[in-house]
């Protein structure tokens, strides 16, 4: 029952994503497959927790998109998301829901949390801060750099990561709280030390994984510039024209990089609920 649950739910939405085109055929497809096992396998609270970051990530990036183009220009993959994006965002977190059946322990659940902070917290920087006034600044030198450069960073994406990982905390806290008993208690907390624990974790393990994206960005990730007008891209053609490879390494394109921060964010957030007494 809970699978056929899950295809239904999964169905809907993503069906609903691609009918507005925020998704592409590919997908629609994977969000399908990986919204339909996450239930299965896990429970309301993880699908539900990654629902929250699908459907605010997708309302976000129609938001103001016109003010957007000029930064989304120089980017590998933007506008409708494929099925590469949506295993970048969920695939981690589905090998975790995996591991905690497999092997169940709060751990699992912790590790996840995390991941989706910082996939959230990452989507909102880079749709809240691409509206920023002032130009973003590179998180290795300071000095700063053109809208939409990979490594760049400004103090209203700063704010809005921080934001999109509370968010998350908050939403997990929320669906345990309606739905009790899908996630074991790693504790003898009360209600409220719980939320302020799952708040204080996703947004610290949200901006984590932020900000370990930025930086993985800005010194391995492979990008190039186009002779034509001289932006810094992560595309292999831009202006019409093949762009030069300035930096990075072979097959870390912006979907690697998502995975690796989003996995830095989760281990911050496991972290932390050992510091806490969590675990």
């Amino acid at each position: 029952m809970e699978w056929l649950v899950g295809l239904a739910g999964s169905v809907l939405i993503a069906g609903a994503a691609g009918r507005k085109r925020s998704l592409s055929g590919s997908g629609v497809a994977a969000a399908v497959v990986l919204g339909t096992v996450m239930y299965g396998l896990g429970s309301a609270v993880w699908f539900g927790t990654l629902i929250a970051f699908f459907i605010s990530s997708t309302l976000l990036s129609r938001w103001k998109k016109k003010r957007k183009e000029a930064a989304e220009s120089g980017y590998e993959k933007s506008g409708r998301r494929d099925a590469g994006q949506v295993a970048a965002n969920g695939g981690l977190a589905l090998l975790l829901c995996v591991g905690a059946v497999v092997w169940p322990h709060p751990v699992w659940w912790f590790a996840f949390l995390g991941v989706m902070a910082s996939v959230n917290a990452d989507t909102w920087a880079t749709e809240i801060g691409g509206l920023s006034r002032t130009p973003p600044r590179s998180i290795l030198t300071g000095k700063r750099v053109t809208a939409g450069t990979s490594g760049g960073v400004s103090a209203l994406g700063l704010a809005a990561s921080m934001a999109g990982g509370l968010f998350i905390g908050l939403t997990a806290w929320l669906l345990m709280e309606a739905i009790p008993g899908q996630i074991e208690p790693s504790g003898t907390e009360s209600g409220l030390v719980r939320l302020a624990s799952w708040a204080v974790l996703g947004l610290i393990g949200g901006t984590a994984g932020s900000l370990c994206d930025s930086l993985l960005g800005a010194t391995v990730q492979l990008m190039f510039r186009c002779g034509v007008c001289g932006r810094e891209v992560e595309q292999r053609r831009h202006c019409g024209r093949q762009t030069e490879r300035i930096r990075g390494f072979s097959g870390w394109n912006n979907d690697i990089v998502n995975v690796a921060g989003s996995a830095a964010g989760g281990l911050v957030t496991v972290a932390g609920a050992l510091l806490l007494g969590l675990l």
